[in-house]
């Protein structure tokens, strides 16, 4: 069931962080519910059915990489992980774990917002594709109604960064995407020049779905160019 205004769960321990994030969105119309731990934010996250969480990677007990691994089991919602590392590894180990997009400490209502309002339009969008036949290359199927992947006859959990990356490479089969277009198409707003995220995630992507990782035969790279998906 639809409902009047989107709902935006908002994890963290630092009240302060709870407070301002919650009426900037209040503010934009959202409704927000929040959570000071992530064994909450499961149960809320289960209970509520959220349109999008925003969750702190740093908490006590329970971080916010595993609390975004649980929710995957059996939530879509789209996940901006808030951080005050500015380590690569750690934004990309966020992306991995199935979050959508980050905002690092200190961050603006401006910038927060965006990343909302983005995440938001990629699922909207989305939504209103009609469904698409199951496209099928060799042992791989997609099946996007379902957004089901399936390799050698068994289905592969991707998070949704990743299953967003194939489902762009496969929409354009046999045409070279450089770095900088699926970054804007896949990651969205504020990842410009960040090319290093497209390389490691087609890295993860390939380690699921090719028959031999090191030798590629769906997800290949045209040198000094970008990415393509052959059907062969």
């Amino acid at each position: 069931m639809r409902r009047d205004k989107c709902r935006i769960l908002v994890v963290d321990d630092e009240q302060r962080y709870v407070w301002a994030i919650r009426s900037v969105l209040e503010t934009k119309g959202y409704e927000v519910l929040t959570a000071p731990d992530g064994q909450t934010a499961i149960e809320l996250a289960t209970l509520e059915e959220p349109d999008l969480i925003v969750l702190d990677i740093k908490m006590p007990g329970m971080d916010g990489f595993e609390v975004c691994q649980q929710i995957r089991k059996f939530s879509a919602a789209p996940v901006i992980m808030l951080t005050a590392l500015a380590e690569d590894v750690d934004k990309v180990k966020g992306l991995d774990v199935g979050a959508d997009d980050y905002v690092t400490k200190p961050f603006s209502a401006e910038e927060l917002l965006a990343r909302v309002r983005a995440a938001l339009r990629r699922v909207e969008l989305s939504e209103r594709q009609d469904p698409k036949p199951t496209f099928e290359a060799g042992d791989l199927v997609v099946d996007f109604a379902g957004q089901r992947v399936l390799f050698n006859g068994q289905e592969i959990t991707l998070p949704p960064l990743e299953y967003r990356l194939l489902c762009e490479l496969i929409q354009h089969a046999g045409r070279v995407l450089v770095p900088e277009y699926l970054l804007d198409r896949v990651w969205g707003v504020g990842y410009e020049g960040e090319t290093h995220l497209v390389r490691k995630a087609i890295y993860r992507l390939r380690q699921k779905i090719e028959p031999t990782p090191g030798d590629p035969q769906y997800v290949l790279t045209k040198a000094g160019s970008g990415y393509f998906f052959s059907r062969q």
